[in-house]
């Protein structure tokens, strides 16, 4: 099957939990474009920021989705930023289904709080900053987004198995 899934949405929404689970349902190969920024760096994503600042960490990105999302049959989740590049959402949306996982700013402050590996959170008011975020990301997530799940107050299959229902919906997914 050369269907390719990529998850955008902001930090705590789930991508990485939920797109294991879709890959493993679906059987496609599963990525994580921090964790690839992370092992070519050969440093954390706090690191990148310290050294090179967003602008450098978001050079890594833009290069590490242009390749990933250009393979075939994966599950690609992207960094919360991600969308802030034009580059970054035209390429994904050329190269497969983009799923948003849309949350709230609360679910975020409640998966995120213990989170050190978050360098745009290490401050006096994570709250203020997850909003800002969210007010300046929220209509990008929505422009990129081929479809939309809420993750609030949801167990993360629940969330994969309405991502593979509304992807069998809108294209000819194999049903297995």
């Amino acid at each position: 099957m050369e269907l390719n899934i990529f998850l955008i949405g902001p930090m705590g929404a789930g991508k990485s939990t939920i797109g294991r689970l879709l890959s493993q349902e679906l059987k496609l190969e599963f990525l994580d474009s921090d964790r690839e920024i992370e092992a070519r760096a050969g440093a954390d994503i706090p690191w990148i920021f310290d050294v090179e600042g967003e602008d450098g960490f978001r050079d890594r990105e833009e290069s590490v989705i242009a390749e990933l999302s250009d393979r075939k049959s994966i599950v690609l989740s992207t960094g919360g930023g991600a969308v802030k590049r034009l580059t970054n959402r035209t390429c994904l949306q050329a190269n497969g289904t983009v799923v948003y996982l849309e949350t709230s700013v609360e679910q975020q402050l409640d998966r995120t709080s213990r989170d050190k590996n978050r360098p745009l959170l290490q401050t006096e008011n994570p709250r203020e900053v997850l909003e800002t975020l969210m007010a300046e990301r929220h209509p990008l997530y929505l422009e990129a987004a081929d479809i939309i799940v809420r993750t609030d107050k949801r167990h993360p299959r629940a969330v994969a198995n309405e991502i593979i229902k509304q992807l069998r919906a809108s294209s000819p997914l194999e049903s297995e």
